[in-house]
């Protein structure tokens, strides 16, 4: 949902501590109609985004109350290809300039708040075109981001690859911040009660080691 034009970005940006950085609005077109973003957990591991707010190149601020929840099956460490879905609500019209989310990391349970960063060469990447890996006359764009939710709030962010591992975006700034820190996050939570585990989670993690894996 759309609401506001750059000086909302502006606004939001300030929001984020980022004053120093560059806002900037472009009226070029990406060559698609949507990207999408989804979120993975470790398997058993679970986590739940509440909140997200988003500031795309042309300056319009997206903000998402409704967001498709994380699915996860990598064990141990991140799986090279994390797999997605087309999700229903996570997609935008522009590329990418900044991003904050809540979530609910049910297994430090705790809320936690991040802000990633997106330089122009993550853009760029975006909307430049390669050969389809299985069909080389066919255009393949990295329209589809991955962002895992690990233990200890660790935070990454991936463009799915063309029949490849997933690409880390090592030049994304990512941000996570919880408890006295929060800012946007503050009091914001699916789970007002506490969090519990679930069977299959307590039987997953009995006589492993926290945080159960590299992430």
């Amino acid at each position: 949902m759309r609401i506001g034009k750059l000086l909302i970005g502006t606004v939001f940006l300030l929001l984020l501590g980022c004053a120093d950085k560059t806002v900037y609005a472009t009226k070029n077109q990406m060559p698609y109609d949507v990207w999408y973003f989804t979120f993975t957990t470790p398997k058993l591991l679970p986590a739940q985004v509440t909140l997200l707010k988003l500031l795309d190149t042309k300056g319009y601020v997206y903000g998402f109350n409704t967001v498709d929840q994380p699915q996860g099956r990598s064990v141990g460490q991140w799986a090279k290809k994390k797999g997605r879905s087309i999700p229903a609500f996570n997609k935008v019209k522009s590329l990418p300039q900044a991003m904050q989310f809540c979530w609910d990391s049910i297994i430090d349970k705790k809320v936690y708040e991040t802000t990633i960063l997106f330089d122009k060469s993550i853009q760029e990447k975006m909307e430049t075109p390669e050969p389809y890996w299985n069909d080389p006359k066919e255009d393949y764009y990295h329209r589809y981001m991955i962002i895992g939710l690990a233990p200890e709030g660790k935070v990454k962010v991936w463009l799915e690859n063309n029949g490849a591992p997933d690409i880390l975006l090592t030049t994304a700034q990512i941000t996570t911040v919880s408890g006295e820190q929060l800012d946007m996050c503050k009091d914001v939570t699916n789970f007002p009660e506490g969090y519990e585990y679930t069977t299959k989670t307590k039987e997953f993690i009995k006589d492993k080691v926290y945080p159960y894996g590299s992430w």
